[in-house]
């Protein structure tokens, strides 16, 4: 079974987000404790697993995603990085339907060779800021945000955009605090350099201390930014250490995220299921 890792929101190798990503040649799923051994074994933010559905339906692939230890309803990265895998095999072309947890999801190639997902927009509720937030996070939060159920994090507005990459939180004191994670967020301190905002994510309840590049974030940094900024197109930079990019667009209901993505690694998985 050929099983990929890929680079995603970005197109260079070893930056962005790594995902694996498996296309499996069955009409279902295999079992979820063998899902959930690969992506262990893999150890990457998530590992994406995806089936052909019949023609005919209203998506085209059948899409899941595993952290190191739990099943996800939405991920962005591992999204971008299975439809790069259809595309660059020949699995698939133009624009690919799949069925996830969180609804249908879209992917879009274009000739530049940037692919554009359509997610749901994530819901923005102010909120207050739970207590030890600042102390955990090693920073005073200027606002809060729930983002619902679907990535069911902690959007967190910072000061400045040094104040978000100087961050070196308490990974253990952050995982109460959230269903899934905290969003470190805040506007770019220069415009020109080519982003609006900059954000992290650090997601331990999960098994993962800090996310590469979270595209899913972005389907709640984009409405959170557009509202500040006045604009629906926007870029935002994850200055984790590996970084990446995220072009967003603001649909109402739904979010386009752009992005570019590049396989690093085609190799061979020895245990079937």
């Amino acid at each position: 079974m050929r099983i990929r890792i890929v680079d995603a929101f970005t197109d260079r190798p070893f930056t962005g987000n790594p995902a694996g990503v498996l296309l499996l040649d069955s009409d279902h799923f295999p079992d979820d404790t063998w899902l959930q051994q690969v992506a262990t074994e893999v150890h990457l933010s998530e590992t994406a697993f995806a089936h052909p559905l019949p023609a005919g339906g209203e998506a085209d692939w059948a899409l899941r995603w595993f952290t190191p230890a739990a099943e996800v309803r939405m991920c962005g990265h591992a999204t971008l990085a299975t439809a790069h895998v259809l595309r660059s095999t020949g699995a698939a072309t133009g624009t690919v339907r799949f069925a996830a947890l969180c609804g249908i999801l879209t992917s879009t190639a274009h000739e530049d060779g940037s692919i554009t997902l359509d997610f749901p927009t994530s819901p923005l509720t102010a909120v207050q800021a739970p207590a030890g937030l600042d102390d955990v996070l090693g920073a005073k939060a200027v606002s809060v945000h729930d983002t619902g159920a679907d990535i069911g994090d902690l959007v967190v507005e910072l000061a400045d955009e040094r104040t978000v990459r100087d961050l070196a939180p308490d990974f253990r004191g952050l995982v109460e605090l959230a269903d899934r994670g905290v969003i470190a967020t805040a506007a770019a301190e220069d415009p020109s350099k080519g982003y609006d905002f900059v954000s992290r994510g650090f997601f331990p309840r999960i098994g993962i201390d800090e996310d590469p590049v979270t595209g899913s974030a972005h389907t709640a940094l984009a409405p959170f930014w557009s509202a500040r900024l006045g604009r629906t197109e926007l870029t935002g930079l994850q200055a984790s250490a590996r970084s990446g990019l995220v072009r967003t667009s603001l649909r109402a209901e739904r979010t386009l995220l752009t992005g570019h993505a590049v396989t690093v690694i085609d190799g061979e998985l020895h245990s079937a299921p």
